[in-house]
């Protein structure tokens, strides 16, 4: 008995062993790496991940094209059995109906069939009449008529009969025939009826296996659907993971102001999602924010008028922030990330307009929800504007979204316009734009000299 345990214990523990050192390898793999081989690694994989997602994309568009096909299908399938089943009511009907016709038809010759036999019967009596005067003789005829000119009346008036009883007969089997004729036409509608009633019958039943089995192959087409989409939505939440590890291997802390290096290294992540320059990104940055230096000095005082302090010099500052556009986000986005709305730092106004501006992006409230779903499809949890990391990101979207992803100088001309003024029209701001593009043309210097170092 002991023996049998120890020799369990023993089996379990080279079981456990086996699956450990076939496990742990490639669990602490990862671990192993240093910071470039792992973030290598997850490119490649993020790069892998991506082609699965827009393979998904496809099978899912395909998928659902063929949806819409078979629905449509369907629907014709389903209007052509209810147009078949209405036709076959009416059949049914006309069926019925030349019955009821057929019936009072066959009621017609019966009672005919009874005239011409009553008309047959009279006629004979007549003809026996007539031969009964005609076999009578001269002595018979002036023994029992008082006159012989009533015996020539009785004839005539039996001959008469007899030829106007003739007629009606004739008539009246006329009559009979045409009836005959409309009682076998009738019956030849009845039985033509029917059979189109039969065929619409099978065309029926056809129609209906038809759209069963469209209905069949739909639901399998809808479990494939349901299945890409489940598998997308998976890479989709790998992929969003991945970009966000990588964004922490740029190795930049929130609170710390990054070096030209480490913001250069978040800049090209950034950039290369979204497909613009890196240097213009850059550049973006230095006129909003030295890159991280300046976020701002004031502090939201009145949710209710937008008023605020300026640290600096205690001063009220009454447009400190939009109260109706920029504060209920602003208090929504500070709430989310657990942050004090009052002792949050933001821009102060400027000679015109509001202040508000939010991190090293300077993104207005109002306008970094529009981003806030894709931020969080990307890096799989909520952006945060005051991170280095997501604030870059944030603004790379914005800029491509208005133009920059061209790398034209029209476009990123018009994109720095749009991301400081919200429009491309109002001369006063062209410095702005301007001198973006001169920053961003010494920061591409600066770049080829940092990669050709390496």
């Amino acid at each position: 008995m002991i023996f049998s345990r120890i020799s369990k214990i023993i089996l379990l523990s080279i079981l456990i062993l086996t699956f450990a050192l076939g496990v742990l390898p490639n669990l602490f793999s990862l671990a192993q790496m240093n910071p470039q081989e792992e973030r290598q690694s997850l490119e490649k994989e993020l790069k892998e991940l991506v082609e699965k997602i827009t393979q998904y994309e496809k099978d899912i568009t395909k998928t659902a094209e063929e949806k819409k096909t078979l629905q449509n299908q369907i629907y014709s399938l389903r209007k052509r059995i209810e147009q078949l089943d209405l036709q076959i009511r009416q059949s049914n009907l006309i069926i019925k109906d030349l019955g009821f016709q057929i019936k009072d038809t066959e009621g017609s010759i019966e009672k005919t069939s009874l005239e011409i036999e009553r008309s047959r019967q009279k006629l004979a009596n007549i003809l026996r009449l007539i031969y009964e005067e005609d076999q009578r003789s001269i002595i018979e005829i002036l023994v029992s008529e008082p006159k012989l000119s009533n015996f020539f009346d009785n004839l005539i008036a039996l001959e008469s009969l007899s030829s106007k009883n003739q007629e009606l007969l004739e008539d009246i089997k006329a009559l009979k025939s045409d009836l005959g004729g409309q009682k076998e036409s009738l019956s030849e509608e009845k039985e033509d009826t029917e059979k189109v009633a039969k065929i619409k019958a099978l065309q029926k039943q056809q129609s209906e296996e038809a759209r069963k089995e469209q209905e069949q192959i739909l639901k399998m087409t809808e479990a494939q659907y349901q299945k890409s989409l489940k598998e997308k939505q998976e890479a989709e939440k790998k992929a969003a993971e991945i970009r966000d590890r990588l964004f922490e291997l740029v190795g930049v802390p929130e609170a710390k102001v990054p070096t030209f290096g480490e913001a250069l290294e978040v800049a090209k992540y950034a950039a290369g999602l979204t497909g613009i320059r890196p240097a213009f990104l850059l550049a973006i940055l230095q006129q909003e924010s030295a890159i991280g230096k300046n976020v701002g000095q004031c502090y939201l005082v009145n949710p209710a008028t937008g008023q605020g302090v300026r640290v600096s010099t205690g001063g009220k500052e009454p447009r400190t922030m939009h109260p109706t556009r920029d504060v209920p986000p602003f208090l929504i986005i500070t709430k989310e990330l657990g942050r004090d709305p009052y002792k949050t730092f933001v821009s102060c106004p400027m000679s015109i307009g509001w202040g508000g501006a939010m991190g090293p992006a300077q993104f207005i409230p109002s306008t970094w929800v529009l981003y806030k779903d894709r931020l969080s499809a990307i890096l799989g949890r909520a952006g945060d504007p005051w991170n280095i990391r997501d604030s870059f990101l944030a603004s790379a979207l914005y800029l491509s979204d208005y133009g920059a992803k061209t790398k034209t100088q029209d476009g990123e001309w018009k994109a720095a316009m749009i991301y400081f003024s919200g429009s491309t029209t109002n001369s006063a701001f062209y410095w702005y734009a301007d001198n973006v593009l001169k920053i961003a043309a010494g920061f591409e210097k600066d770049i080829e000299t940092i990669e050709k170092s390496r």
